[in-house]
């Protein structure tokens, strides 16, 4: 009954976050501009509250309450000294205010323009960003440059009767004031005006508005037709081969190993292939309890993939709100913690496995663990370097309960519901006590080989797409065509299940029946191929730097191909045990 309260509790908490009720306002009403992070414009995951720069800020700091999406963002919001009025336009500048910058503050203020420091506020739920200052090299030899600092901004909202509809901020209307190496300080003067415009855009209409107009950040709308259609073209060759070729080659070994009655005596003196390891070919491996952890892990992935794919297709949380993606992925990750107690579970006691409590707990800790030790790190680098992306405690206590009170739970349950629902494993061949030689085989069939092809062809089926993956995970581009992302994701499973097969139709004809374990790591190494990606991405394709940054893209990064080895693992044995199993009962044993 506790734990039905909280997923209820957690799910109205996530739809009040998302579906909030929108803002009105009466003519002269305060309008409350809220600023909140700074950060390299090229290191997308490196942000700092914007009052950590010596800029104007009240004498008492007010925080904006916060969902849990936004804190998971890096969303550190706060009042800012801008009175802006519904509304009311200024026809001259607004002093914000003068103060004097010391040397301390007037070099970390050079530093932050000459990394490119951007800044975010917000206003209504719409974020306004700009960069703080300029940058100019005015020589390469001998080097010199100048920095300004831009000290005036200018805010362009629009509304439609008592509702904002578009903001915007501008910063380049004016020049900047030029910051000098100097000792004693330098003064500064900080103004503003603002503008405002009727429209006749709603505000149902809203996002669109703000996905028309060209933005801080560029966007990346275009379908991306060269990379799908790579991606389907190899399908069709591997979907070919294994429909074309290998029922070929099977019907001459279901020929061979089903002769006439005459022809008997022949084929046990010459027998050989994947039929004489029968006895051998079911016997179950060592470590079943990880095995089926691992299956149950991956099978929750898989179903929380495919559920935020469909939501995102349906349109059912809005990409562009504060992370409104964020919160979507820890609420549905929490639910779908079922999926992998019930998978794991229910395989491992058709395994004959009896330990079935620890089994529950290994499987609970399969992901978790490892992402709390990555981002344990990653956090505390982010604390010690004072940035936003450093979890509060209430956050970190919020996050845990979710997972103690709801996620570790449903896994509980669907274990529980898995074991007493499991039946045989439906062997069709019995298992010998005393296991079959396996014959050697040359360098070409080993296991590392089969690791290095069954990880290889699913990665080249998305590797064009991986760049806009990248791009999208880890910089500046938003990649919202979710209807081409899920057919990618489609053909990304389907090479991952048709490569299996064949590689464990060619394991068997070597005689070698241990497929249990190498079909998982055959398909599962494409998360050692999508990490070799990264590291050419991070060092040849992007223009990230700096300790924060490069922790946080290889901590993640690491954790995402684990889950790559768990789902296509997941994908690989089960389409291995479907295809070993029809084999096995098509043809006659004796």
């Amino acid at each position: 009954m506790a734990t039905s309260t909280t997923i209820l509790f957690v799910a109205l908490l996530y739809i009040i976050q998302c579906f909030a009720a929108d803002n009105h306002f009466k003519d002269g009403d305060q309008v409350h501009i809220y600023v909140n992070k700074v950060g390299p414009y090229y290191n997308p995951h490196e942000t700092y509250h914007y009052y950590q720069l010596p800029v104007c800020r009240p004498d008492t700091v007010e925080t904006k309450s916060l969902t849990l999406g936004e804190i998971l963002d890096g969303d550190r919001m706060a009042e800012s000294m801008y009175d802006i009025k519904f509304k009311e336009s200024t026809k001259e500048d607004k002093h914000l205010c003068t103060f004097k910058l010391t040397s301390k503050e007037l070099s970390h203020l050079k530093e932050a323009i000459e990394d490119l420091y951007y800044f975010e506020f917000v206003v209504d739920d719409i974020p306004l960003r700009g960069f703080v200052g300029l940058f100019q090299e005015k020589s390469f030899f001998p080097h010199e440059h100048q920095v300004r600092l831009w000290t005036h901004h200018h805010f362009y909202l629009e509304y439609h009767g008592d509702q904002i509809i578009y903001a915007n901020i501008s910063v380049h209307n004016r020049e900047g004031l030029l910051l000098s190496d100097s000792e004693s300080g330098l003064q500064v003067q900080f103004t503003y005006n603002v503008t405002w415009k009727e429209t006749d855009v709603d505000y149902a209409h809203r996002a669109m508005r703000l996905i028309k107009d060209p933005l801080f950040f560029p966007h990346t709308l275009e379908v991306h037709w060269l990379s799908v259609i790579n991606s389907m073209v190899l399908v069709f060759l591997l979907i070919g081969f294994v429909l074309i070729i290998l029922m070929r080659v099977l019907k001459n070994d279901f020929a061979r190993y089903n002769p006439y009655e005459e022809d008997t005596e022949d084929l046990d003196a010459e027998e050989n292939g994947w039929k004489i390891i029968n006895t051998d070919v079911f016997r179950v491996p060592q470590h079943k309890s990880l095995l089926s952890a691992i299956l149950g892990v991956g099978s929750q992935f898989l179903a929380l993939a495919t559920a935020i794919l469909l939501m995102a297709m349906t349109g059912m949380f809005n990409v562009h709100r504060h992370g409104s993606m964020n919160s979507a992925a820890v609420l549905i990750y929490a639910l779908t913690s079922c999926i992998a107690g019930y998978v794991s579970s229910n395989f491992y006691k058709q395994l004959g496995g009896e330990k079935w409590v620890w089994n529950i707990v290994l499987t609970s800790c399969m992901f978790s663990v490892p992402f709390f030790v990555v981002w344990s790190f990653v956090n505390s680098v982010a604390w010690y370097q004072g940035s936003t992306q450093a979890l509060p405690f209430t956050t970190i206590l919020l996050l845990m309960l979710v997972w103690i009170l709801v996620g570790y739970p449903l896994t509980i349950i669907g274990g529980i519901i898995g074991k007493n629902t499991a039946g045989n494993f439906d062997a069709p061949c019995r298992t010998k006590n005393i296991c079959r030689e396996i014959p050697p085989v040359p360098w070409y069939r080993s296991a590392t080989m089969h690791c290095i092809i069954g990880g290889f062809l699913p990665f080249s089926a998305i590797s064009v797409e991986m760049y806009y993956i990248f791009t999208t995970l880890w910089g500046r581009e938003h990649y919202t065509l979710y209807g081409i992302l899920f057919v990618v994701y489609g053909i990304l499973l389907s090479v991952t299940a048709c490569i299996s097969v064949a590689l464990s139709y060619f394991q068997l004809s070597n005689e070698d029946y241990r497929w249990w374990w190498r079909s998982i790591f055959s398909a599962g190494s494409t998360g050692f191929f999508v990490f070799l990606y990264s590291i050419f991405y991070f060092f040849k394709r992007s223009s990230m730097s700096g300790t924060l940054q490069t922790v946080q893209f290889f901590g993640y990064t690491i954790l995402v191909c684990y889950i790559f080895f768990l789902m296509l693992g997941t994908v690989s044995f089960f389409a291995s045990l479907k295809f070993i199993r029809y084999i096995y009962t098509y043809v006659k044993l004796a």
